[in-house]
């Protein structure tokens, strides 16, 4: 046909328009010469648009991003594509295999951007996905969850400043947006250097899945690219309600150490003065109140009831003027009632 969309080219693959490939970029080999390499999938639309990426387990222990991904590839809205897309469902694999954050120097992958060939094995990982997927990209979405012990309302992380981010996150429909300032060596901000947009989603907690973040997070990456025209709207159902938009966020300390009893949870809004949590000691002699030193959203927490003093508890986020009523709870009604989500239909 004269007028074929060109194939997508990648290590020496061409992946014709129309089509879908599995391929393996070599990274690295173990010490007992087993390979490492990063896998990824390519659906090359038969119709041109954008180049997208989404990747998941940067951090080895956020598996709830490679849920995402499974069901992301099931997608019957794929069918219709229009543009590229690549997907890496487990870009550490080193971590994901050994159950770790991190990669086996104990280094973490979001700190090791832009990387180098010859750098170190953290190193030498960043630069392939970089280079290999991700600038290759227009923009793309990258999948995370809280660290261990630790849990996240669904959210979505922007750069400041960024039109492009910005449009993404409110197509993505998460119930907060939290605009995050650029981290040296993180994949965000190497990325942005080099004109490349990178929303993150945060949702869940470490080795753990969460249905309703798996939902809302394979909802949200198939509104973005309805939004940038790589879909069609049929079939992809709006967000019910506008995000939370914030602007900064801190985290609220153990104020001792003890036993921890918590009496709000993430996508609760607070009042400045509400009692948001109590540590006592073994013996119940000695109570002392976690209180919200200013009005906000909690979106993510501790989930261990055993804190030393001056760990993190809540992680609390300024709201804009918008907001009241319960998150989670819009967040619950909006995936059970969204077509996208149909009983019949689950991926």
């Amino acid at each position: 046909m004269p007028n074929a969309r060109p194939a997508f080219e990648i290590a020496g693959r061409s992946i014709a328009a129309g089509t879908s490939h599995t391929i393996t970029l070599p990274v690295s080999i173990l010490p007992d010469h087993t390979p490492v390499g990063l896998q990824l999938q390519i659906h090359h639309g038969k119709r041109a648009g954008p180049t997208m990426f989404v990747s998941a387990a940067v951090h080895g222990d956020e598996v709830i991003g490679v849920e995402i991904v499974r069901r992301l590839i099931r997608a019957p809205q794929l069918k219709s594509l229009r543009g590229t897309l690549l997907i890496v469902p487990v870009v550490n694999s080193y971590g994901f295999l050994s159950r770790s954050r991190y990669l086996p120097d104990r280094r973490d992958l979001n700190r090791c951007f832009p990387g180098h060939p010859s750098g170190s094995l953290g190193s030498r990982l960043a630069h392939i996905f970089l280079q290999d997927v991700v600038l290759r990209c227009h923009f793309g979405i990258d999948l995370h969850s809280a660290a261990i012990h630790r849990t996240n309302l669904p959210q979505v992380r922007i750069s400041p400043g960024d039109s492009v981010t910005r449009k993404m996150a409110v197509d993505f429909g998460a119930p907060v947006v939290l605009t995050s300032p650029l981290r040296d060596g993180s994949l965000r901000a190497v990325a942005a250097k080099h004109g490349t947009s990178v929303v993150l989603y945060e949702a869940g907690e470490g080795l753990r899945f969460d249905e309703m973040a798996v939902r809302a997070g394979l909802a949200g990456i198939l509104r973005v690219m309805r939004g940038q025209d790589m879909l069609p709207a049929k079939g992809i159902a709006h967000a019910k309600t506008s995000p939370h938009m914030c602007t900064s966020s801190t985290w609220l300390r153990a104020p001792a150490g003890g036993l921890l009893r918590t009496f709000r949870g993430e996508g609760e809004t607070v009042a400045r003065g509400d009692v948001l949590a109590t540590v006592s000691d073994p013996f119940g002699a000695v109570e002392t109140d976690l209180v919200a030193p200013s009005p906000g959203i909690l979106i993510g927490r501790a989930i261990l009831p055993v804190v030393n003093e001056g760990d993190a508890v809540f992680h609390l986020a300024r709201l804009s003027p918008k907001a009241d009523g319960d998150t989670v709870d819009d967040l619950a009604t909006q995936l059970e009632t969204d077509p996208l989500f149909d009983e019949d239909e689950i991926i």
